[in-house]
């Protein structure tokens, strides 16, 4: 079973015991706390297991607001994939190397990739 469908699953069967946040908004709270533990993360084990700690807790909030997590990450990696490649064809078209460009052009082009997206 993929990691995050058994983070919702598993946290399925402990809500139904009343073992859970009582709002989505505690959870999104819990969220901050995570993303700070990573930051003070001494070491890499440190810092992957706070990740895990906020890939778990992501996991929560979307089980409470009724997404499906693996069809969700799924979609965003096929919208990323397209931007980037609208980005990567639009350097060819222009005849110029993406990875010339500075960040702040790339980040334009990245925009750019997301007016052009019906997906936006």
């Amino acid at each position: 079973m993929p990691a995050l469908i058994y983070s919702q699953s598993v946290q399925r069967r402990v809500a139904r015991v009343g073992f859970d946040w009582e709002k989505v908004e505690d959870i999104i709270d819990k969220l901050a706390e995570e993303v700070a533990e990573i930051k003070q993360a001494c070491d890499h084990n440190e810092m992957t297991e706070e990740f895990g700690d906020l890939l778990f807790t992501l996991a929560n909030v979307a089980r409470r607001l009724n997404i499906d997590s693996e069809m969700a990450l799924r979609s965003a990696n096929q919208r990323f994939y397209r931007r980037f490649s609208y980005m990567e064809q639009v350097c060819l078209q222009r005849g110029i190397s993406l990875d010339s460009l500075s960040l702040d052009e790339q980040n334009a082009l990245w925009e750019e990739a997301k007016q052009s997206s019906p997906d936006k």
